[in-house]
C-alpha cells in the first residue's frame, strides 16, 4: 500500500486535458481545460439551446476545469491559447428531416446532436401508450441518477441507443459517446463528488435520441446482457440502466394484454 501512494499522488497533478475527455487530437489533445474554456462553451451553448446542456461538452468542460483549478494546475482566469484564438461554436444546421446540432473547440468536433423535424418525430415506431427506449433512460435519473457512470453503464447505453436507433455508429455528442466520455472521464478521478453522474448523462434522453421506439423484452435483454458483459460477477445495478430498460419493458407488456 506504501508504494501505491506516491502513484496517486502523480495522477492527482495530472490535469484533465482535452484529449482525455473528448475525441480531439494535435495540440488541443494535450491542452488543460480551464475555467474561461469552460465558460466560453457554456456562453456558445446558452445562445443556442437558451441554456447549457445536461451531460453536454459545456458540463464536462465545467466539471474538468474546477477539477484543475482545486488542484491549482489552472487559475481561474486562464484561456487555451489556441481555444482563445480559434473560439468555441455551437451551431444548428438544418437538413431535410433533421437538425444538426454540432458543437466545435479550436476547430475540432466535440459534441454534435442529430434531432428529427416534429413530421419525422411522428413516424417512429411506438405507441402514445408504451414506454419508449427513451423514456426508460431518461427515468434512471429518477432511480439512480447521483450513480457515477461506469463502464458498464455506458455499455448498457450504447447497446439501448442502438436498439433504439437502428444504427450502430456512435454519433459524436450522443448518448453513447457522452456516457463514454463521461466513464473514460470518472475513471481517473479518485471521489464519487467529482464523477460524472448518470442524471448528467440522462436527463435529456428522449430528446438525444434521433429514433425512439417502444421498448420489448428483446431490447431489455440486450442492455441487460451489455451491462453484465462490462461488470461481471456483479448484478444489473438497481434502479440503474438495464433494470429500468427491463422493468419498462415488463409494464409494455402488461399493458398489451
Amino acid at each position: 500500500m506504501s508504494q501505491e501512494q506516491p502513484r496517486k499522488t502523480e495522477e492527482e497533478q495530472q490535469p484533465v486535458n482535452y484529449g482525455d475527455v473528448f475525441p480531439v487530437s494535435g495540440n488541443l489533445a494535450e491542452k488543460a481545460i480551464t475555467p474561461e474554456d469552460a465558460a466560453m462553451m457554456q456562453s456558445a451553448e446558452a445562445r443556442v439551446f437558451g441554456q447549457t446542456q445536461k451531460g453536454g461538452p459545456a458540463a464536462v468542460m465545467e466539471s474538468a476545469a474546477c477539477k484543475n483549478e482545486r488542484a491549482g494546475l489552472v487559475a481561474h482566469g486562464d484561456v487555451t491559447y489556441i481555444v482563445g484564438e480559434e473560439g468555441v461554436t455551437v451551431t444548428d444546421v438544418e437538413v431535410p428531416g433533421q437538425h444538426v446540432i454540432i458543437q466545435s473547440i479550436a476547430g475540432q468536433v466535440i459534441g454534435q446532436y442529430t434531432e428529427p423535424n416534429p413530421m419525422m418525430r411522428s413516424q417512429r415506431d411506438t405507441k402514445q401508450s408504451e414506454i419508449t427506449i427513451g423514456e426508460a433512460l431518461q427515468a434512471t435519473c429518477q432511480t439512480a441518477g447521483n450513480k457515477p457512470v461506469e463502464q458498464s453503464d455506458a455499455a448498457a447505453i450504447q447497446a439501448a441507443e442502438v436498439r433504439a436507433t437502428g444504427s450502430s455508429v456512435i454519433v459524436l455528442g450522443g448518448l453513447s459517446a457522452s456516457a463514454q466520455s463521461a466513464a473514460a472521464y470518472n475513471e481517473g478521478i479518485i471521489g464519487d463528488q467529482d464523477k460524472i453522474k448518470l442524471s448528467s448523462v440522462l436527463r435529456d434522453a428522449t430528446t438525444k435520441l434521433a429514433i425512439d421506439k417502444a421498448v420489448t423484452r428483446d431490447d431489455a435483454e440486450g442492455v441487460i446482457t451489455a451491462e453484465l458483459r462490462n461488470h461481471p460477477g456483479m448484478p444489473t445495478y438497481p434502479g440503474g440502466v438495464a433494470a429500468s430498460v427491463a422493468a419498462a419493458a415488463r409494464l409494455n407488456e402488461r399493458d398489451q394484454r
